[in-house]
């Protein structure tokens, strides 16, 4: 009979290897068995616990977007002004937690996950719906609500286009200078807009 609970310690192990591993390989191509080996575990326990790689993937993504999330929600509590709220956003964009060389391979992945299922797909939708809406929320008192969603999209496509060069990339990722790259972007965009 299983200890009481031991399923969810299991999972988050198994979610953490996955994304390790993703991390290692740079690219959905592990195996379960390389995943539940790094978690310390059998293949047949990861199967039970998640059915699929695809299903252990995508709770790996949640994962790293509830880790995200509230990092988004503590730095936007505390922001005092909209250009705060922004800048909030952008810099947690690039944090440690968020910014790694695993998390990046994860993010690649998921993109590409996305454009063959319905379920990662689902869940990058609301992602960007999300990041978007706390952007226009916070440009809308700046330049008004046409001009804010148009800078949303801008400043979006920036967080994502740093997360694909950086996974292009081979060194460890610099979340001060990308955050200080999206910070300029936009501070272009504003132009002489008052924070």
């Amino acid at each position: 009979m299983p200890k009481l609970g031991m399923e969810p310690i299991r999972r988050d192990a198994l979610i953490k290897a996955t994304i390790a591993e993703i991390g290692q390989t740079g690219a959905l191509e592990v195996t379960v068995s390389r995943i539940a080996k790094r978690a310390g575990m059998s293949s047949g326990l990861a199967h039970h616990y998640f059915g699929s790689k695809d299903a252990m993937f995508l709770a790996a993504m949640r994962h790293i977007l509830r880790v995200y999330s509230a990092e988004i929600r503590g730095a936007l509590i505390a922001a005092q002004s909209p250009r705060a709220r922004l800048d909030a956003m952008v810099r947690v964009s690039f944090t440690g937690a968020n910014f790694r060389r695993d998390v990046v391979a994860a993010w690649l992945n998921f993109y590409v996950m996305a454009q063959r299922n319905d379920a990662a797909a689902r869940l990058l939708r609301v992602y960007q719906a999300r990041l978007r809406a706390n952007l226009r929320h916070a440009l809308r008192p700046l330049v008004g609500p046409a001009r804010g969603s148009e800078l949303a999209d801008g400043v979006a496509a920036m967080i994502d286009g740093v997360y694909l060069r950086e996974a292009l990339g081979t060194g460890q990722p610099d979340g001060a200078r990308a955050s200080a790259q999206v910070q300029g972007w936009l501070d272009a965009a504003l132009g002489g807009v008052a924070p």
